[in-house]
């Protein structure tokens, strides 16, 4: 009998390091035989909101959509990692909600040191006044109640942060 499945949610503030992350993991996945898709919030965008205003009412149904499929593929069998920052609490909440096993996994780092690390330019436009809702900077970012796993990536490097998040997948996966 196949084991089942597992759901991962990755949320944290912009650059904070969760696509890292999840690149470094992916690869450990497969050679375990573990395959997983990997629901990653600005490709999603790009289908769902593909002129995207990021306002407050955009990310409550982007974030349900974006839990809904999540939950769907599970139920056919498929391992799922949810890579997106989702500010609130309540976005993590309706996931689990769908999803009663999701695991939670804080990635924490400082605004700074996000800012810093910003490639895309989410902060600088932020901060130019070309966009008024960047988590963190405009809009808050509710950092999880009671994450299974809060990564600091100012410790911690992705290849590290990619082997506890392993650890807690093969030590929570129900068979």
């Amino acid at each position: 009998m196949k084991p089942s499945p597992f759901a991962l949610w990755l949320t944290g503030l912009p650059a904070s390091g969760k696509s890292s992350i999840v690149a470094s993991l992916t690869p450990r996945l497969q050679a375990l035989g573990l395959d997983a898709e990997v629901l990653e919030s600005d490709e999603l965008r790009r289908i769902l909101t593909p002129t995207a205003s990021y306002s407050q009412e955009e990310r409550d149904v982007f974030y349900r959509a974006m839990a809904f499929m999540g939950s769907r593929l599970l139920a056919h069998g498929v391992n799922v990692i949810f890579d997106a920052t989702a500010s609130r609490q309540v976005y993590r909440d309706f996931a689990r909600s769908l999803i009663p096993q999701l695991l939670e996994v804080s990635i924490d780092c400082p605004l700074e040191v996000c800012m810093a690390r910003d490639k895309k330019g989410t902060y600088q436009r932020g901060l130019a006044g070309e966009s008024s809702t960047v988590p963190g900077l405009q809009v808050p970012y509710e950092k999880p109640a009671k994450p299974d796993l809060t990564i600091d990536t100012t410790v911690l490097s992705s290849d590290g942060a990619a082997e506890q998040i392993l650890a807690l997948i093969q030590a929570r996966r129900p068979a």
